[in-house]
């Protein structure tokens, strides 16, 4: 019965055992559990690395004190969800990193010759290209907007571009990070994109840059932390529907454009339950910066202040008692 928290039938009736006789020796242990002594000490060393058994305090005739179950099956439940929430985010995370490896492979199609991957080296390139995609697309443009704020000059070019392709009846969809709130023209100027037809959600972090255009072509920061570095352009189906199930991964975890999450209006927010997995994941303040959008400064707070929050006092004990307190948990934000 307790086999998916880690315990097979034989540790699961030497665990039994020791709760209905918590003052028996281990041999009257073994002989209640009707085990040999291979078996017998087989389920004990299972659940001593589950943290279930220990020592009896003050006993000098080896007995055994089983942990609770409330406590003790509760912390292997919180493990569990911490793993799987782990696991979760690795496998949406997965399809960027297998289309990134196959970006490395020879850059042409067995049987047309064209390039499945192209690189394009600086700001201007990609902007050329960018200019030929809004010429040709025909149904939809998908879009990952990292960096948070938007500059003046990127939303006063990008607003009548936009406009062009709604009036073609391109359907656009964008993603955005919650940490354009805190600016108010990138508020204004998002707010104005979804009042002519743009649809709008915003995530707590993004892994990088990225543009799919009527899901044949993709358009990919080289560097996540910095894209004026360049960009991959992707043409190869297999990669391009590894990039269209991440951003339908992404957009269907999203949250509809509107007001800015506050402290009080939850336990944490989404920007700090995004926080709290980046710091699980060993992520630094710079990194996580670049993943929320802020400055590192403000990476730095958010991060203290759910030191604070959930009573740690280090990084490591932080996500602990998160994953005590079921914050890391699937598909959380």
């Amino acid at each position: 019965m307790l086999g998916p928290l880690g315990l097979d039938a034989t540790a699961e009736a030497v665990y039994r055992a020791l709760l209905d006789r918590p003052h028996a020796t281990p041999t009257e242990q073994r002989l209640h559990a009707a085990l040999t002594g291979d078996q017998f000490e087989g389920a004990l060393k299972k659940l001593a690395a589950l943290a279930l058994v220990r020592p009896a305090a003050g006993s000098d005739d080896g007995r055994l004190h089983a942990v609770s179950p409330r406590l003790g099956l509760e912390m292997l439940l919180a493990r569990q969800r911490a793993e799987i929430a782990s696991r979760q985010q690795q496998l949406e995370e997965s399809r960027a990193a297998i289309a990134e490896l196959l970006c490395g492979l020879p850059s042409v199609h067995p049987a047309s010759g064209e390039p499945l991957v192209m690189r394009l080296d600086g700001v201007d390139n990609v902007r050329d290209y960018l200019a030929r995609i809004h010429e040709d697309v025909a149904e939809e443009i998908l879009t990952f907007s990292t960096g948070g704020a938007q500059t003046e000059e990127n939303m006063r070019n990008s607003g009548p571009l936009d406009e062009q392709l709604l009036s073609r009846g391109v359907r656009m969809r964008t993603v955005y990070l919650d940490s354009i709130h805190n600016h108010r023209p990138t508020v204004g100027h998002v707010n104005w994109l979804a009042s002519i037809g743009v649809e709008v959600r915003t995530a707590p972090s993004l892994s990088t840059r990225m543009i799919i255009a009527d899901r044949r072509l993709a358009l990919v920061a080289l560097d996540d932390q910095d894209s004026s570095l360049g960009a991959l352009v992707v043409t190869g189906p297999g990669l391009i529907a590894a990039l269209e199930a991440l951003f339908e991964s992404v957009w269907d975890r999203a949250e509809p454009l509107g007001r800015p999450e506050k402290p009080g209006d939850g336990p944490l927010t989404r920007q700090q339950h995004e926080t709290l997995r980046l710091l699980a994941r060993g992520y630094t303040d710079e990194a996580i910066a670049k993943r929320l959008g802020v400055s590192p400064r403000t990476a730095r707070r958010i991060a203290t202040g759910l030191l604070g929050h959930l009573d740690a006092r280090s990084r490591f004990q932080a996500g602990v008692h998160a994953a005590q307190l079921g914050y890391l948990r699937p598909g959380a934000r």
